[in-house]
């Protein structure tokens, strides 16, 4: 009994493909950094309903794939009759019903952003996949995922109210949100080569491919080392009466003599608490966000030049295996970048045990 059971549930870990949920969260906090809040509630609730759509695409996944996967893959839960296909199904629909439950308790446009997100997942294993269009649709499936962290994030500390029961609290999101598309090009583009790469894990044979994603790849982890765009402080001079800019005293002028007064500075008073200042990204942030980008880039660059001058199946497969664990240290490179170091290396710590699952269970 105790075997069978152990059994079963390393087929739905197959199935699910549980080693590769560590590059999940890292959507949400991303978000939540780009878009300049502080993790809350409502990214919490994200979280969770990212963890549900992703596993419902996987389990979606290999419903769809099932046929293929019998000449191909004999080895997956469902052709070799550990899991069936009606299982599978139905534990999508539940997933998916229950990711888009999670992301309603953030507020109405994190439903609407999951809803998006669950209509492309769906949209990408039963119809997308083979297609031309297939890695644009899951590099978009991964950036609406960042940005369900974004909206959600932003909508729970806008919102007022005191029920301690929901993961949000209503209201709307700060518009502070559309900060995070940035950040989602970048996941998008990331994601985007990966499954262009893994279009030839089965069979191999594409030497184009690996090296173009290795150039995005680089592409991605050049911009990722950079500032995030922000607001900057106002440099407009100040202006005389008559409207022409207000000329600074000559130097051999004797301090003591004053300055007429409406050309006078005005003086230095606190801000309220209320007005918004200049975005200012501290030094160590700046140098964590490089150091992580490298990292990233080093995660899947070897493995991608391998594919691309040996374009074997097995080598193929590394190197979509590399370009999905690296999805931590991008997240985390751009939580960096959004001057949240703290997210960044909390992010971090997820790789080790990401690796060691992906020893255990493969992630593609």
């Amino acid at each position: 009994m105790t075997r069978s059971r152990t059994g079963r549930a390393r087929a739905w870990a197959e199935l699910l493909r549980v080693s590769a949920l560590f590059s999940v969260p890292g959507d949400a906090l991303a978000g939540a950094a780009a878009a300049g809040v502080r993790p809350g509630r409502g990214t919490f609730c994200a979280i969770g309903a990212s963890l549900c759509l992703y596993e419902a695409g996987m389990a979606l996944n290999d419903w769809a794939d099932r046929a293929v996967d019998a000449a191909e893959r004999p080895h997956r839960p469902l052709p070799s009759g550990r899991i069936t296909p009606g299982a599978a199904l139905a534990a999508s629909a539940a997933l998916t019903a229950a990711g888009l439950a999670l992301a309603s308790r953030a507020g109405r446009p994190s439903l609407a952003v999951a809803t998006a997100l669950a209509t492309t997942v769906w949209a990408y294993d039963l119809g997308l996949k083979h297609t031309q269009a297939g890695p644009g649709a899951m590099a978009t499936a991964r950036a609406l995922d960042l940005l369900l962290g974004a909206t959600a994030s932003t909508g729970s500390t806008a919102s007022t109210g005191s029920t301690a029961s929901t993961c949000g609290r209503g209201g709307g999101p700060h518009r502070r949100a559309v900060h995070a598309l940035p950040s989602a090009a970048l996941l998008g583009a990331h994601t985007y080569a990966v499954t262009a790469v893994s279009r030839h894990e089965t069979q191999g044979g594409s030497t184009r491919t690996p090296l173009a994603a290795l150039a995005v790849t680089l592409a991605v982890a050049g911009a990722a080392s950079g500032g995030a765009p922000g607001p900057r402080p106002d440099t407009t001079p100040v202006s005389s009466p008559s409207g022409a800019p207000a000329p600074r005293p000559h130097p051999t002028l004797s301090s003591r003599r004053p300055l007429p007064s409406s050309w006078r500075l005005p003086s230095r008073r606190p801000l309220p608490s209320s007005a918004p200042l200049p975005s200012r990204r501290p030094f160590a942030s700046r140098g964590l966000g490089s150091l992580l980008a490298l990292a990233y880039a080093r995660t899947p660059a070897t493995l991608l030049l391998h594919a691309a001058l040996n374009p074997s199946a097995a080598l193929t497969e590394r190197a979509v295996g590399g370009g999905i664990r690296a999805t931590i240290p991008l997240q985390a490179a751009l939580a960096a970048r959004a001057g949240a170091p703290g997210t960044a290396l909390a992010l971090l710590g997820l790789v080790p045990a990401a690796r060691a699952l992906a020893r255990k269970v493969s992630p593609t």
